[in-house]
C-alpha cells in the first residue's frame, strides 16, 4: 500500500500536470462521468512520471516477479518507467496480434513459468487488462497482480479477483476526488 504521504505527493502531481478534469465526459466503457482522468498528461510529464515509477517500484520491491508488463497503450510508458526504475525486464502487450514483422502479442521475453505484473494506467472495470492476462497465461506466464495509477473505483477490483488477481491502486479516485474538492 501506498502511504498518505505518496498518495499526497501522486494527487498533487497528478493536479499540477493537468490530468484531473471536471465537466462532462464519455469514458471508454460509455459511461458519463463528471470527471475524467487524463493520466496520459501524467506519463507523458517527466516529473509526474517519474513519481508513479517511484511508488510502484517501491511496491513490486516486496513482490516476487520476473517481468514488468505493460498494456498498449497507457500503461507502455508506465511500464517502461518502472522497469527503468526496478531494474527488471519489460514486456508488453498488444492489444492484438500483430501480423508482420516477427508476429506476435508480446514485445520482450517472456518464457513459461515467468510472474509478470501489469501496470495500468487507469481501471475502470478493468475489462482490457483481464484480456491481456488472458493472453499472458495462454502463454504459460503467471499474474497475480496489477498496479494502477488510479482505481475509478467501478468494478476493476472485483472483476480482477474473479480471476484471482489483485488491483493494487496507487490512489482511488474518491480519494484524487476528496483532494480536489468534488
Amino acid at each position: 500500500m501506498t502511504t498518505a504521504n505518496d498518495k499526497n505527493e501522486l494527487i498533487e502531481a497528478l493536479e499540477g500536470c493537468g490530468a484531473v478534469k471536471f465537466g462532462d465526459f464519455t469514458l471508454a466503457s460509455g459511461k458519463k462521468s463528471k470527471y475524467y482522468i487524463d493520466i496520459k498528461k501524467a506519463s507523458s510529464n517527466p516529473s509526474t512520471l517519474k513519481i508513479i515509477a517511484k511508488q510502484a517500484a517501491s511496491m513490486i520491491k516486496k513482490i516476487d516477479i520476473d517481468l514488468i508488463g505493460g498494456v498498449a497503450l497507457g500503461g507502455v510508458p508506465i511500464a517502461t518507467a518502472v522497469s527503468l526504475e526496478t531494474g527488471l525486464p519489460l514486456l508488453l502487450i498488444r492489444k492484438a496480434t500483430k501480423d508482420y514483422g516477427t508476429g506476435g502479442r508480446f514485445a520482450g521475453d517472456a518464457t513459461k513459468g515467468d510472474r509478470i505484473i501489469l501496470l495500468e494506467d487507469v481501471t475502470t472495470s478493468g475489462g482490457s487488462v483481464i484480456e491481456a492476462i488472458g493472453a499472458i497465461r495462454e502463454a504459460g506466464c503467471i499474474v497475480e497482480k496489477v498496479i494502477t495509477v488510479v482505481d475509478r473505483e467501478d468494478g476493476a477490483t472485483g472483476n480482477l479477483a474473479e480471476i484471482d488477481v489483485e488491483l493494487i491502486p496507487l490512489v482511488r479516485a474518491s480519494e484524487l476526488l476528496e483532494k480536489c474538492g468534488l
